[in-house]
């Protein structure tokens, strides 16, 4: 499967106010893979998510050209949801970090990551602010 680049998704969300996910379409999903919330909401999440990719990759060195997002809503089981954005390798198809702005298990920021294997957060933070701060 062909996928496009980070760039472009973040090119068409900020000149066409579009979320394209990785194949390339806009839709109803509005870059979300998975989702427990009301469809509803998704446009409003995905485009909160996609400012929040946007300062990622200006604070973080990333290469915008090798990699894709999509977005994932979660449920703890006891209720609690939250979204995450997933930055992954369009080569691959692997997922680099998972990026939560406010986990619903711990009520932190966190980032996980392919570098210890997902096993853990690589870092963790009260907001994503201070993640931005944090250097891994």
């Amino acid at each position: 499967m062909t996928t496009i680049s980070l760039t472009q998704q973040l090119d068409n969300f900020y000149i066409n106010n579009v979320i394209l996910d990785s194949d390339g379409q806009a839709s109803d999903c509005f870059g979300f893979y998975d989702w427990f919330c009301k469809d509803s909401s998704l446009e409003r999440k995905g485009k909160r998510l996609m400012k929040m990719v946007n300062t990622w990759v200006n604070k973080r060195v990333t290469d915008t050209d090798k990699v894709y997002v999509f977005f994932k809503n979660n449920c703890t089981g006891r209720g609690i949801k939250y979204d995450d954005f997933r930055i992954v390798d369009r080569e691959t198809g692997d997922v680099i970090y998972t990026v939560i702005p406010k986990c619903g298990h711990s009520g932190k920021a966190e980032v996980w990551g392919r570098e210890n294997g997902f096993k853990e957060a690589i870092v963790t933070g009260e907001n994503m602010r201070e993640i931005h701060e944090k250097s891994f």
